[in-house]
């Protein structure tokens, strides 16, 4: 049996990035749908890459040790300071 462990420890960078593009499309790369029983397993290494290799702080990742990030509002809003989202002029809209 395969040490769950050993896999995230020894996973590459580019293979946790294709299955987080995997779990946020439902496909893999080639187009092919991911079934429910294979997003739930892929979600759950992304969870665990993220708690085990990864120093997150953003809203809703998993910070080391598992735990959920949730930031508050006034956390949220000191984060996107003076950030532009998107600007229109009266032309566009």
């Amino acid at each position: 049996m395969t040490d769950i462990n050993k896999v995230i420890d020894d996973m590459p960078a580019e293979v946790y990035d294709r299955l987080v593009s995997a779990v946020e499309l439902g496909k893999w790369e080639d187009g092919t749908p991911l079934t429910q029983e294979q997003r739930d397993s892929t979600l759950q290494v992304v969870m665990l890459y993220q708690a085990r290799r990864l120093e997150q702080q953003d809203h809703f990742t998993i910070a080391a040790g598992g735990e959920l990030n949730q930031l508050s509002k006034a956390q949220l809003k000191k984060q996107f300071k003076g950030e532009t989202i998107a600007q229109f002029n009266q032309e566009e809209l």
